[in-house]
Formats: structure tokens, C-alpha cells, sequence
């Protein structure tokens, strides 16, 4: 089964409750979808059946609720990290009387029709992912990421974020604690081969650095840090 909609590295997707677009696409492997909700505005509370998603806050102070329970919510913050299994119900609501909320989201591997939504204030609740109606074409000032041998430096609402292909631990060990990171490919192994931690997972760089002083890069590990 073919898994990458190709359409949706091209095309902005209006929501009725903000944007999205896909910024990064690493083949079947991963993708992350740059989100924006609007004050007052928040995604329905949906799972993805076979897909792991996370999302690193850039930008607001959203509720997220997780699972089918309200009181399962709490209050988030720049640079929280959220890592939710295939099939967990979730969704983040925007607070904010002024103020969009941004985030990076990620799925692992990249199928954008893989949703269910349990509720929608917006009438979607048996509604597929959106059509090609509420898209619109990229501009070239949309900002894009991209995976290079070099390090990749980008400035996204007041975050410094940088993507580089990690060979040696010392690499990582000179990320900020205070940072947030996610594994866009690579994994760490231990000393039988097992995978310690892999792409698509998103931790804090202290905990990163901990793992990576214990255990092995297996070739390289290319990772996204926002600090």
C-alpha cells in the first residue's frame, strides 16, 4: 500500500480552526505538519489508528486533552513535548483570545487519511481527512525544512530550530539542556543490536544526552533540536 499522499507536501490545508502544511517530509518514514490554531479554535478530539503521532509546542499555552475523558486535560507550554500511540483520542484547544497556537506536529510513518474523529464542534465527526477544496498552493515564502549532510539552521516564531545528521555523541552533548529534540531518522542501539530509541520519537535533550552517553548511534541519527 502506497502510504505518501504526495498532494500534501504542496498544499496548505485550511481547517476551521486554523492551518496546516506539511514542512518536512522524510519519506514513508515520517513527516511533520507545522499547525496553527486560531484564539478560541481547537481540532477535534480524533486518533490516527496506525500512525504514532507527537507534537512540540512552538508558540501558545493550549489545552491538550488525552484520551475520551475531559478530565484527562491539562495546560501546555512552549516547548512541551506530547507523544500519543497509535489509536489514542486527543486534541488541543486554543485558549488564547488573541493569539494563534503553534506546533510541530509529528507522524510516524506519514498517512494523512489515517483519522477518526470521536467529536467536532465543526460537524466533521464522520468526515475523512480534508478534500482537495481546502487546500491552496504553497507560496515560496512558506517555510520549508529540509535533510542535508550540513547543518540546517531555521528561525520559527522566536525558536531557533536545527536539523543535523549526528554521527558522533559529542554532537549532541553540546545541545542545550533546555531544548527539545526529535529523532527525523537513525536510531540508538545497544550493544546487541536492540533499538533504544528510533525516528519519530521526541524527548527532552537532557534525557537524549543521557541515552546517548549509555548507548550507541547506529551510522547516524538525524535530529531536529528547538531551543
Amino acid at each position: 500500500m502506497k502510504l505518501i499522499n504526495t498532494i500534501y507536501d504542496n498544499y496548505l490545508v485550511k481547517k476551521p480552526w486554523g492551518e496546516e502544511y506539511t514542512i518536512f517530509n522524510n519519506k514513508q518514514k515520517l513527516a511533520i505538519t507545522l499547525v496553527k490554531i486560531k484564539p478560541q479554535q481547537g481540532t477535534s478530539l480524533h486518533c490516527h489508528p496506525k500512525k504514532k503521532t507527537g507534537f512540540i509546542i512552538i508558540k501558545g499555552s493550549p489545552k491538550i486533552q488525552v484520551g475520551i475523558h475531559k478530565k484527562n486535560t491539562w495546560k501546555s507550554r512552549p516547548l512541551s513535548i506530547l507523544v500519543l500511540r497509535p489509536g489514542l483520542f486527543h486534541s488541543i484547544k486554543n485558549q488564547s483570545n488573541k493569539n494563534d497556537v503553534v506546533a510541530l506536529e509529528f507522524e510516524t510513518p506519514y498517512i494523512k487519511k489515517d483519522l477518526i474523529r470521536f467529536e467536532d464542534k465543526y460537524g466533521r465527526q464522520e468526515k475523512g481527512y480534508e478534500t482537495k477544496n481546502f487546500m491552496v498552493k504553497l507560496k515560496k515564502n512558506n517555510l520549508r525544512f529540509s535533510r542535508s549532510k550540513l547543518k540546517k539552521k531555521y528561525s520559527l516564531f522566536g525558536r531557533k530550530i536545527i536539523i543535523q545528521n549526528v554521527t558522533f555523541k559529542k554532537q549532541i552533548l553540546n545541545y542545550n539542556d533546555k531544548s527539545v529534540s526529535a529523532i527525523l531518522d537513525g536510531r540508538l542501539i545497544d550493544d546487541k543490536n536492540n533499538t533504544v530509541i528510533s525516528f519519530g520519537e521526541i524527548i527532552k535533550t537532557k534525557s537524549l544526552k543521557i541515552l546517548t552517553k549509555r548507548f550507541k548511534i547506529h551510522k547516524s541519527l538525524c535530529v531536529l533540536n528547538v531551543i
